[in-house]
């Protein structure tokens, strides 16, 4: 029988061929090769270090299948610049600094990092192997990838310390970029020469000291962290859905087991024992014991200690996101921490409780300065108000905002009487203005500071001063609410003053304001020393050697901690 030859499939065959041969030229390194004179060690590892790093520049970082290198392309630059010599080992012993690296990736949730980025669990193992086993030390391949994952460590453990793991977002100002080769090289030679560890690592963090104060707080933390996994609980569940429920009580009954305060067995818990189950757990932590299960119960439940480290990680990694120094002054609210501090030359000047957004509401984060104040200000509420909350009720009386002390105002600035309005057609907005004059009740208080953003938010006083009590608040519509509005006005003022020009003619200082605010006189106050601003969001803090935690009130931090620290 006559067999047609295909051309095509041929071509394909040989095209097939040579990319295999391709794929195989680069040959995977070896797993052992005995070097018998301890002085010939240093001179093979070099030759398999360059190997090796070829292999793993073709396989996206990976040496083998338990190793891959996570900045390759950094390492190799530094061995090509120093011609591929062993770095943390000669001649079949440990270099004083691969100790000193090794302690401190077995020590790394210390800066707030996990060893387990580190290579940790293959240098514990490698390691042990190559100070236990005399046959081991002779392999070169075993120091080749020691050496090579020692220093990707290294690497990587720079970055994470010099700019997080976080990814710049909208407000993030320090966006310098360390992922130059110049960055790595320069400060692994620099510890090769100076063998100074400590202050290598010191000065490639930030300078910060919330930072500082922060890692203080951590030691003590992890002496008494509770590392183990638990249950979560998912609250609230669908009323009236009995599976639903159901499931919430054997999730609940199975948690609250591992607490030891109540017995886990297939017989769900009636609402009698549930009860006493729950006293038991508000006990251990320190709450009040009515046995009623609420949202922040249920909250207090889910917040682990492994999320809390998680948090202090989080939080370290924001102070990278800010500039190398901040200004000599400045204005910095915390949402979490539900505050606002002036600080001035590195100290606390002043320090208030504010009221920030809701968590349909947020307060958004951002960079900014104060361009002037106003005293008696007018409000004008906000569209997103307008729309969700006031319309629907015109739409039943269009006489609810002169109730609530509102009046209509279109383009001209002109005063509409809410009964000519048609408002069944309009849906999703209306086109006039809705303002409440200044006065002692206007819902901004008698202060406002005014800054550009493009979320039309300031801060301000209030007229409802009772709020500052709580503990949670988190109450605003976005706006940020501040108690000591008078002492935080006056600052500025002086500030102004006493950097004033000699061309320069102020028309106010703080005996002005007090004289207009006694009168209840509108004036509108232009600051000339911009004060800059940062809005953000620290869910934790190092005070006094502790480590202080508040709300994750938007949850920022737990979108966080699923995207960049899942399974950590």
């Amino acid at each position: 029988m006559l067999y047609t030859r295909n051309p095509y499939l041929q071509i394909t065959v040989i095209i097939l061929c040579l990319f295999i041969l391709s794929c195989n030229s680069s040959n995977t390194p070896a797993d052992k090769q005995i070097v018998e004179d301890p002085e010939h060690m240093d001179k093979k590892a070099a030759e398999n270090i360059k190997a090796v790093l070829e292999y793993a520049i073709n396989n996206t970082g990976k040496v083998d299948d338990s190793i891959r290198l996570n900045l390759s392309d950094i390492v190799n630059n530094f061995y090509s610049s120093t011609g591929y010599g062993p770095v943390w080992s000669s001649k079949e012993k440990w270099q004083p600094l691969a100790d000193s690296l090794y302690t401190l990736i077995a020590n790394a949730e210390l800066e707030g990092l996990f060893p387990k980025d580190y290579h940790f669990k293959n240098l514990n193992a490698l390691k042990n192997k190559l100070d236990t086993d005399s046959l081991a030390r002779m392999d070169a391949a075993l120091w080749t990838r020691a050496d090579l994952m020692f220093t990707d460590a290294f690497m990587r453990l720079i970055k994470d310390l010099k700019q997080g793991r976080l990814q710049p977002d909208s407000i993030t100002i320090n966006k310098d970029s360390v992922t130059g080769k110049d960055f790595f090289i320069h400060n692994l030679n620099s510890l090769i020469e100076t063998k100074q560890f400590t202050a290598l690592l010191n000065a490639v963090q930030p300078i910060h000291k919330g930072y500082w104060d922060l890692k203080k707080g951590i030691k003590r933390f992890l002496d008494s962290m509770d590392r183990r996994t638990y249950t979560y609980v998912t609250y609230p569940y669908k009323k009236g859905d009995t599976k639903d429920s159901l499931f919430f009580i054997k999730t609940f009954q199975k948690r609250l087991n591992e607490s030891n305060a109540i017995s886990f067995t297939n017989k769900l818990p009636d609402s009698a024992q549930l009860n006493e189950a729950v006293k038991k757990y508000q006990k251990q932590k320190g709450l009040k014991a009515d046995g009623k299960i609420s949202t922040s119960l249920i909250k207090i439940i889910n917040t682990s200690d492994v999320e809390r480290f998680k948090r202090i990680a989080i939080t370290l990694d924001r102070y990278k996101q800010l500039p190398e120094k901040m200004p000599e002054k400045y204005i910095w609210v915390n949402l979490p921490g539900y505050y606002l501090w002036v600080i001035d030359s590195d100290t606390i000047a002043l320090e208030s409780k504010v009221i920030c957004g809701k968590p349909e509401t947020r307060t958004p984060l951002l960079n900014s300065a104060i361009t002037d104040m106003i005293t008696y200000p007018t409000w004008t509420v906000p569209t997103s108000i307008i729309a969700k909350q006031y319309l629907p009720k015109l739409k039943n009386n269009p006489g609810y905002l002169a109730k609530l002390g509102l009046k209509l105002v279109n383009g001209k600035g002109e005063t509409i009487d809410a009964y000519s309005v048609n408002w069944s057609k309009y849906t999703k907005g209306i086109p006039y203005k809705v303002m409440q004059g200044s006065g002692d009740n206007n819902a901004l208080g008698i202060f406002k500071f005014n800054f550009n953003n493009p979320y039309a938010v300031y801060l301000h006083d209030t007229n409802q001063r009772y709020l500052f009590k709580n503990a949670s608040r988190a109450l605003s519509h976005g706006c940020v609410r501040v108690q000591e509005w008078e002492k935080l006005a006056f600052y500025i003022v002086r500030n102004d003053s006493a950097n004033k020009r000699p061309s320069d003619t102020l028309r106010y200082n703080t005996d002005s304001i007090k004289n207009w605010i006694a009168n209840k006189e509108r004036h509108r106050i232009d600051v000339k020393n911009k004060i800059p601003l940062y809005i953000r969001y620290f869910s934790c803090e190092g005070k006094d050697g502790k480590i202080k935690f508040y709300d994750d009130i938007y949850g920022e931090d737990k979108v966080l901690r699923e995207k960049y620290f899942a399974g950590k």
